[in-house]
């Protein structure tokens, strides 16, 4: 669907340069592979683009109502597809008030935007509102913008508003890329495609391009951006922004076929040569994860550890991301019934050991935050000095183990099971003391 939007919008070999990029740029393809929605959002969105276009060309009130269903399937797929929605409706007006098409077909606009706001507003309603229920700050803008994509949301107090979207605009491309040097490059070449597209400069299969595709691919990044500028969603190198793919890599797509003079071979051997560089030389982002390291085989293991070594009396106690992977792995992958906690705590039972771990804002352990943790799972809890808890810490970024023998005397010989580099469990006794090694 990207191919056959972006090939009607700016011709054929700008449409194979765009699908050879979706296709088998690594970020692109990981994106792909994680259990998240970012496949469904970008399916529905390029269709919802394809289908938009089309329904202008066509006069077609049935592809707008096709446009308007796709529209909904992408938003129920991924919040971030309310930013680029708005961006298609300003895109939207834009040819409405420039092409003054049939009323029917603006009529059938306007219900699917109307539809669209229902959704919106349902959405937030039933499930927006809750989240951060209690709590000064939403999920979105406390957890997130706080800790995890700290440096992805614009802060008036530290960043100057210039330099922070200029600098996560590149960042965007880096990302999709996966090769700093490459990103870099590749936003310049879509700002030139952009501009020339605006300036009316590129000719698509004997026609003059339409000025609105360039004003099309910025949009987007405006919205995304203005969105990251009123603190309300994270702006840069972040799978959070995943949907920014369709315009950036139409735009980048745009220049090189510009770059090749519209010669096939060359346009091919072009893409080729950036996808080989972003393959051979890109590093993934952190947190990161080799491939040896994902082997079955280390999760088979470590449960086979705790069926042994974990007597049924001894508490597992883990970070949030830890807690997600024991909940599929222990439990067989059979459904999880969480059991009633204290507040910052989530627990279950599974194969005869019970699972505590912190809530979502315990996300990872390290030697920073652990004590603190500590201290407050065994006031929680009520534990006894002299009893054993079982820590388990599995996922992106684990050395807890390794980072408390650096930074408490009393860890200096802690022992530790490791199956491979991503997890690692290790017991502790209630009542020990943690006391700061001296630097």
């Amino acid at each position: 669907m990207f191919y056959r939007w972006l090939s009607n919008a700016a011709g054929k070999l700008t449409g194979l340069i765009g699908l050879l990029f979706v296709s088998f740029l690594p970020p692109v393809v990981l994106l792909s592979t994680e259990i998240r929605q970012y496949a469904l959002l970008l399916a529905f969105l390029a269709s919802a683009l394809y289908f938009v276009d089309d329904a202008f060309e066509t006069k077609s009130v049935a592809k707008m109502a096709a446009f308007s269903l796709c529209l909904y399937l992408a938003m129920l797929s991924h919040y971030s597809a309310f930013l680029f929605a708005a961006a298609l409706g300003i895109y939207a007006l834009v040819r409405i008030f420039g092409e003054r098409p049939p009323v029917g077909l603006a009529a059938a606009w306007v219900a699917g935007q109307l539809g669209a706001l229902a959704l919106a507003a349902f959405l937030y309603e039933t499930h927006l509102t809750k989240l951060g229920a209690g709590e000064s700050r939403t999920v979105l803008q406390g957890w997130m913008s706080e800790f995890f994509l700290r440096r992805s949301y614009f802060d008036s107090a530290h960043d100057n508003p210039l330099l922070f979207l200029v600098g996560h605009t590149f960042g965007v491309f880096q990302y999709f890329f996966g090769q700093l040097a490459v990103g870099d490059g590749m936003t310049l070449l879509f700002l030139v495609g952009v501009g020339l597209l605006i300036r009316g400069q590129i000719s698509v299969e004997g026609r003059p391009s339409s000025r609105r595709l360039g004003i099309f691919l910025l949009l987007p990044f405006a919205v995304a951006a203005c969105a990251s500028l009123a603190h309300a969603y994270p702006y840069g190198g972040t799978r959070h922004v995943a949907f920014l793919v369709i315009p950036g890599v139409a735009g980048v797509s745009v220049a090189l076929a510009r770059l090749a003079g519209d010669k096939w071979r060359r346009g091919f051997a072009i893409a080729a040569v950036v996808l080989v560089a972003c393959i051979a030389f890109g590093k993934p982002r952190p947190p990161r994860m080799e491939r040896a390291d994902q082997s079955v085989t280390h999760m088979t293991a470590a449960m086979e550890f705790i069926q042994q070594k974990v007597a049924p009396s001894d508490l597992i106690f883990t970070d949030y991301q830890t807690d997600l992977i024991l909940a599929h792995y222990l439990c067989r992958q059979e459904p999880v019934v969480f059991e009633a906690a204290p507040a910052t705590f989530e627990q279950f039972s599974c194969a005869g050991h019970r699972v505590i771990s912190r809530d979502y804002k315990g996300w990872q352990f390290w030697a920073d935050n652990f004590p603190e943790e500590w201290q407050r799972f065994v006031q929680a809890y009520g534990l006894k000095p002299g009893q054993t808890v079982w820590i388990v810490q599995a996922g992106w970024g684990v050395g807890l183990p390794e980072d408390l023998q650096q930074h408490y005397v009393e860890f200096h010989d802690l022992y530790f099971e490791s199956f491979g580099k991503n997890i690692e469990i290790f017991k502790l006794t209630v009542g020990q003391p943690i006391t700061p090694a001296t630097k």
